[in-house]
């Protein structure tokens, strides 16, 4: 059974970062792409990132370009999403998701979520 956890949520002033992670567990590390959606109250979901099995191919959203980095550390079954100058707009839950194929910003193409993490900055 895929499990995944985020972590790293808060409240952060604009301007400021966060570090967002999600373990995994249920299955070898690098077996799955990893995305990083978001949803803000009476919004749809949408793609913010995403990282391939090997984490030599990443994706953004034009949104977070320049602002947002994601890695992942595949011996620890963990992706992480660095997020710099944070904008109020940003302000969401956070969610992370796996899919057993090459990356894509296309939220219904992912098989497993995690729980999110609420993500709120002032302004």
């Amino acid at each position: 059974q895929v499990q995944l956890v985020e972590s790293g949520g808060g409240l952060v002033q604009a301007g400021g970062s966060l570090r967002l992670s999600c373990a995994a567990s249920g299955y070898t590390g690098s077996a799955y792409a990893v995305g990083w959606f978001r949803q803000a109250p009476g919004k749809e979901r949408e793609f913010v990132a995403a990282i391939s099995r090997s984490g030599s191919s990443t994706s953004y959203a034009d949104s977070v370009k320049g602002r947002f980095t994601m890695s992942r550390d595949n011996a620890k079954k963990t992706v992480y999403l660095q997020m710099n100058s944070l904008k109020p707009e940003d302000t969401a839950v956070y969610y992370c998701a796996a899919r057993r194929a090459v990356i894509d910003s296309v939220y219904t193409k992912y098989d497993y979520w995690g729980q999110g993490t609420q993500v709120t900055v002032s302004s």
